[in-house]
């Protein structure tokens, strides 16, 4: 499915004068650069707008785009509603389509300095108290026809903190149930080894012995977790999965997959791990990233100004 996304997608972008310089920046994206389908595809629909602006304006080669001509793109997506993130994210997939036109030799000289980025506000996950997050790994029960992967499931995610593509992305091979560990490849295929813990570990081996076998079709593969069709999981599926023991638990409506991610992170931080363990186990490139943890922490604040302050 996301292989046709990315193939329809370049299909709309050779069609316009710039869509087949970003085409050619797309495959520089996937084979150089090595990310990810899904963020070849989040490129690939910025750029296509820009490259329909551009022909709307009339400017057919990369070498014609001027600072003037990214800022009136930018106030172009503000009129058509797109959000201050969305608008800041269109821009950087600007300024490296024409940093790839330097290094092409398409473009004289590198002018994304002189861009700037609309100010944004720092917004704090959502996330889920330990109690409540809790009453969604009890959620599943026997009588469910896919318990013993859906158990799993929400033990993984909570135990290890992926996001949802590694979640789904996992091989059979991935997870290491005897030392206790799950490899996952993030964002760019960067690989890092996180712990899994032994209820996790325990809950993954019982699928593995009594539904998975069930479930595998000649198609399947390796993959860990597999659907009804013997197929493995895909997003929308595993947000499903989710979604329904989280309305069954009582959890917030707001609850998505990665709300467990910023669980695991800020109940990690409560009790004590430091920040670069954290970032590794998140597996974010930038520690900035992961400081954000610490302004949800409450409980954690507060320690530490009782500890370290004089008259705390």
């Amino acid at each position: 499915m996301l292989t046709t996304q990315v193939n329809t997608l370049r299909d709309k972008l050779r069609v316009l004068p710039l869509g087949r310089v970003v085409d050619t920046f797309l495959d520089y994206l996937t084979v150089e650069a090595g990310l990810s389908p899904n963020t070849i595809l989040a490129y690939g629909r910025d750029l296509l707008k820009f490259a329909e602006y551009c022909n709307s304006q009339g400017i057919s080669k990369l070498c014609d785009v001027i600072p003037t001509t990214a800022y009136s793109f930018l106030h172009y997506l503000s009129d058509e509603g797109l959000a201050e993130n969305s608008i800041s994210r269109n821009l950087v997939a600007v300024k490296m389509l024409l940093r790839f036109g330097v290094l092409t030799g398409q473009v004289p000289e590198d002018i994304t300095d002189t861009f700037e980025s609309p100010k944004l506000w720092k917004k704090l996950p959502a996330i889920a108290s330990k109690d409540q997050v809790f009453r969604l790994l009890a959620a599943p029960v026997p009588e469910d026809p896919y318990y013993f992967r859906d158990k799993a499931l929400l033990q993984v995610l909570y135990a290890t903190g992926a996001r949802a593509s590694e979640v789904i992305g996992l091989k059979t091979k991935d997870a290491n149930l005897n030392i206790g560990y799950v490899r996952c490849f993030g964002k760019g295929r960067k690989e890092r080894i996180v712990p899994l813990g032994k209820m996790a570990a325990e809950t993954v081996g019982t699928y593995l012995h009594e539904l998975r076998p069930e479930l595998v079709k000649p198609h399947s593969g390796n993959v860990l977790f597999l659907s009804r069709t013997g197929r493995g999981l895909d997003r929308i599926e595993l947000w499903r999965i989710v979604k329904k023991y989280a309305v069954r638990a009582g959890m917030p409506k707001n609850l998505t997959v990665h709300t467990l991610r910023h669980c695991f992170a800020t109940h990690l931080l409560s009790g004590g791990v430091d920040l670069r363990t954290l970032q590794e186990m998140l597996g974010h490139a930038d520690i900035k990233t992961t400081q954000i943890y610490t302004h949800v922490d409450n409980d954690r604040l507060r320690s530490i100004h009782k500890q370290y302050h004089p008259r705390g």
